[in-house]
């Protein structure tokens, strides 16, 4: 097993399943990583659903604009990044984002890039309903 990967462990009633996914650890997040992870704007909208979360959230429960296959592949973006954590409950993937961690390691860069984001969104939304208007 490489150092980059944690092993998750999910307990079921018939016992325990081990699933491995590539998390890296806290230590291991790079600012670039996440930069670049957070660069794509599907994955902007994917933490900004996380932010806004009770708790943790499916992966299939976003409402994204994208095939199947780019949405996985969106969500190990962010997994390999650090951005987020997922586990499974079941036959679910769960997802998390590591808030407190990112903060933690770069303070003010996660409320700083969901809130441009969300400025730039509603920009964009008032912008196309002008236009619709006119």
């Amino acid at each position: 097993m490489s150092p980059r990967t944690i092993t998750t462990t999910e307990r079921t009633g018939e016992g325990t399943a081990e699933r491995v996914t590539d998390h890296p650890a806290t230590a291991d997040i790079t600012l670039q990583g996440v930069l670049e992870a957070l660069a794509d704007p599907v994955r902007r909208t994917i933490v900004r659903g996380l932010v806004h979360a009770p708790g943790h959230i499916a992966c299939g429960s976003f409402d994204l604009s994208v095939t199947r296959s780019t949405r996985t592949h969106h969500f190990k973006v962010l997994r390999q990044a650090g951005v987020i954590r997922q586990h499974y409950v079941g036959t679910s993937r769960l997802s998390e984002l590591r808030a407190e961690e990112l903060e933690r390691l770069f303070p003010g860069l996660l409320s700083a890039v969901v809130g441009a984001s969300s400025a730039t969104e509603s920009t964009e939304t008032a912008e196309t309903t002008e236009i619709a208007v006119r």
